[in-house]
C-alpha cells in the first residue's frame, strides 16, 4: 500500500475521471461533505470536465457551527463524539443528502495535523462515511502518516476508492 506521501495528483485525477464514468453510467448524483479535506474532494471532482452532470454540490463544514448549520449534525453527538468520528461522519452523509438532490454522499472528517491529535485520537486519524439515499451508511476509519498534506491527500483517495467499492 503506498504511503501517503507517494500519492500523486495524477492519480487522484485519474480516480476522479472513473467515479463521473461510473456515476453516468448508473445516473447517479453525488454530494460531499468534507472537513478535513478542505473542499478537496470536490475540487478533484470539478476538475473532470462535464462533472456537472454527476456531481450535485459539496459542503465545506469545517467547524463545529457549520457542521450544525449546513448539516444539521446534532449538537449533542459532537459533545458526546467530537468531530471526528463515526457518528458525526454518519450525520454529516445525512444532512447532505437531506440538503441535496444526490443520490450518494460521502463524508470526511480527521485531523490532519501537525497539532489537534489526543492520545485517542492522533494526528492522521480521518473517519469517512458513504451513503446512498434511503440506505445505512458504510463507515470506517483509517490513520495515515505523513505531514498535513499527504493525511489530505491519502483520505481524498480513500473517499473516492471507497465509494467506487460501494458503486
Amino acid at each position: 500500500m503506498p504511503t501517503a506521501s507517494t500519492i500523486e495528483l495524477q492519480e487522484l485525477d485519474s480516480l476522479s475521471v472513473k467515479l463521473g464514468q461510473r456515476l453516468v453510467e448508473e445516473r447517479l448524483k453525488l454530494v460531499t461533505a468534507e472537513s478535513c479535506t478542505g473542499g478537496w474532494v470536490a475540487k478533484l471532482i470539478t476538475d473532470v470536465a462535464g462533472s456537472s452532470a454527476w456531481f450535485e454540490r459539496g459542503f465545506v463544514t469545517y467547524s463545529n457551527e457549520s457542521k450544525q448549520e449546513l448539516l444539521d449534525v446534532p449538537a449533542n453527538l459532537l459533545e458526546a463524539h467530537g468531530a471526528v468520528s463515526a457518528e458525526v461522519v454518519v450525520a454529516m452523509t445525512q444532512g447532505a443528502l437531506e440538503q441535496s438532490r444526490a443520490d450518494w454522499a460521502l463524508a470526511i472528517s480527521g485531523i490532519a495535523g501537525p497539532d489537534g491529535g489526543t492520545d485517542d485520537k492522533p494526528v492522521g486519524l480521518v473517519w469517512f462515511a458513504w451513503q446512498q439515499s434511503g440506505a445505512e451508511a458504510g463507515v470506517e476509519s483509517r490513520i495515515f502518516k505523513g505531514d498535513r498534506d499527504a493525511v489530505r491527500r491519502a483520505a481524498c483517495k480513500f473517499a473516492i476508492e471507497g465509494l467506487l467499492v460501494r458503486l
